[in-house]
């Protein structure tokens, strides 16, 4: 219990608050800081691949873009393959494209389909889970590929926004796991 109060206490004292970004009333939570500190990076990509294991993932999705920064090392520390969610038209050759709203318009996501086998059990891993609308897009993607969903592990949830609860239907009972509860 004290190393993950330890864990959380060090991510927790990386993450800087930035009032009124991108937009005047909110409050944006950057990590810029925890990843400059090699111990809080070492630590959350650590509790990561700890999550990974522990959902017996097969391969790791991160989502664009910080995602890729965290999600990338951890499938490296958990031997893993490692394979990118990007926003539409930005992968070359065929995709699986997903589309899902956001709460001011509507977005597209899209990975390689090769990459990913029947069989496979895939953990997605990103930065911030807020609505809940790009993990679950991906959520739909992985499935459509023939995969499935390990797990969803975020470095912190913004609970206040939901998304935890629009994830849960599509996990079919995979865990969703927080570092952090904001």
């Amino acid at each position: 219990m004290t190393e993950l109060t330890d864990t959380t206490s060090l991510l927790l004292s990386r993450i800087r608050d930035v009032a009124d970004y991108p937009e005047p009333g909110v409050m944006f939570k950057d990590i810029t800081p925890l990843l400059a500190d090699p111990a809080a990076f070492m630590a959350l990509t650590e509790a990561l691949a700890g999550i990974a294991a522990d959902t017996g993932a097969t391969k790791v999705v991160g989502l664009e873009a910080r995602g890729f920064i965290l999600g990338a090392p951890v499938a490296v520390r958990a031997g893993l393959g490692f394979i990118p969610v990007r926003k539409a038209g930005k992968l070359p050759g065929a995709t699986l494209r997903q589309a899902y709203d956001l709460e001011y318009g509507s977005a597209e996501i899209e990975l390689h389909a090769e990459d990913l086998t029947t069989g496979d059990r895939v953990l997605i891993v990103d930065d911030v889970l807020a609505t809940g609308g790009t993990a679950e897009a991906a959520a739909q993607l992985i499935q459509r590929a023939g995969a499935e969903v390990s797990g969803i592990a975020v470095l912190m949830e913004l609970g206040f926004l939901g998304g935890r609860a629009r994830l849960t239907p599509s996990l079919d009972g995979a865990p969703l796991t927080a570092l952090l509860q904001l």
